[in-house]
C-alpha cells in the first residue's frame, strides 16, 4: 500500500495495490496495521457509514467536537468525489488550509483524516461513499461549517446541491466567534491519548 501525506498535517492518503487478472480484481481498502504504522495511532473502528449522493452532491465540511471527535477513514465504493480534508484546529500551522484527493473506482484510494478536521466531498457523478469511523455519531458534538466559505475556498462548483444545514452552515471565522473549533494542541494531545 502507498501512502502519501497529504498538505494538512496528519492526514494522509492510501492508495492500494491491485491485483487485476481476468477474473476481476482484489485489493485490501483498509489496513489498521499500516494506518498505525503511519500515524503512530490505533484506529477503534467504532461505526461504518454509507453516503449515497447524486452527481453534483456537495456535502460538508462536518466536523465533531475534539474529544472525542470523530476519525475518519473515507472510500469511495462507486462513482467518482473529490473528497476534501480541511484543517480546522485552530493554532494549526496550516489552520483554514484545504487538501483534495479524488476518490473513484479505478484507483480506490483513501483518505484518512484525524479528530478535528473538517471534511467535505464533491460527487462528480452518482457516488457511494463509504466512512470508517473512531466513534459513533453523536448529535450533540456534530457541527459544520459553510463550504461555500469564501475565506476556505473549497472549489464548490456552481449550482451544487447542498442540505438546507450545510447550505445555511457559519463560515470558519463564525464557528471560531461560537467556541465550535477544536485547538491543535487539544487534538494533538488525544491524537497521542489514542496511540496508546
Amino acid at each position: 500500500m502507498e501512502i502519501r501525506a497529504l498538505n494538512v498535517p496528519d492526514c494522509l492518503e492510501f492508495v492500494p495495490l491491485h491485483h487485476r487478472d481476468e477474473r476481476g480484481e482484489f485489493l485490501e481498502w483498509f489496513r489498521a496495521d499500516e494506518l498505525q504504522s503511519a500515524t503512530g495511532r490505533r484506529f477503534d473502528l467504532q461505526q461504518a457509514n454509507l453516503s449515497v449522493s447524486v452527481a453534483g452532491v456537495v456535502r460538508g465540511i462536518h466536523f465533531s467536537d475534539v474529544p472525542p471527535g470523530q476519525g475518519k477513514y473515507v472510500v469511495a465504493m462507486s462513482g467518482h468525489v473529490t473528497d476534501y480534508v480541511v484543517d480546522l484546529r485552530v493554532g494549526s500551522p496550516t489552520f483554514g488550509v484545504w487538501d483534495a484527493v479524488e476518490l473513484d473506482t479505478e484507483r480506490r484510494s483513501a483518505v484518512f483524516l484525524p479528530e478535528g478536521i473538517g471534511h467535505a466531498f464533491w460527487a462528480r457523478t452518482d457516488a457511494t461513499v463509504a466512512y470508517l469511523t473512531t466513534d459513533v455519531y453523536k448529535p450533540a458534538h456534530d457541527r459544520t461549517i459553510s463550504p461555500l466559505d469564501a475565506a476556505i475556498g473549497l472549489p464548490v462548483p456552481a449550482g451544487a446541491k447542498m442540505s438546507p444545514k450545510d447550505e445555511g452552515a457559519p463560515t470558519l471565522a463564525e464557528a471560531g466567534e461560537q467556541g465550535w473549533l477544536p485547538s491543535w494542541d487539544t487534538c494533538q494531545t488525544w491524537y497521542r491519548e489514542v496511540g496508546r
